[in-house]
């Protein structure tokens, strides 16, 4: 099995910062793209940030310049600096990787638990 955790979640106020972190975990052969996903009051899951294993990223228009997503292959974990946050990024985030679990095996999907976020004005 693949076990993802997230920590770092909190109440802050607008314009702080927080750190979201994610480790997997489990039976791992490798991980391709990581990635932070957030679901606000109300909304549908949306993609804030992806991270290859290569490095490249992918960001949500409205985090650009405000979220950095970094990820550390050797230890199978991913972050999400948080800067400059608003009431509106406000929701839980969670942390999604494909992992690999054999050599021949395919690429499935996995999820953490999720973390709550929340940004007082």
């Amino acid at each position: 099995q693949v076990q993802l955790v997230e920590s770092g979640g909190g109440l802050v106020q607008a314009g702080e910062s927080l750190r979201l972190s994610c480790a997997a975990s489990g039976s791992i052969f490798s991980i391709n793209d990581m990635a932070w996903y957030r679901q606000g009051p109300g909304k549908a899951r949306e993609l804030v940030a992806s991270i290859s294993s290569d490095g490249n990223t992918v960001y949500e228009d409205s985090v650009k310049g405000q979220f950095t997503i970094s990820r550390d292959n050797a230890k199978n974990t991913v972050s999400l600096q948080m800067n400059s946050l608003k009431p509106e990024d406000t929701a839980v985030y969670y942390c999604n990787a494909n992992v690999k679990r054999y050599l021949w095996g395919a690429f499935l999907s996995y999820w953490g638990q999720g973390t709550q976020v929340t940004v007082s004005s």
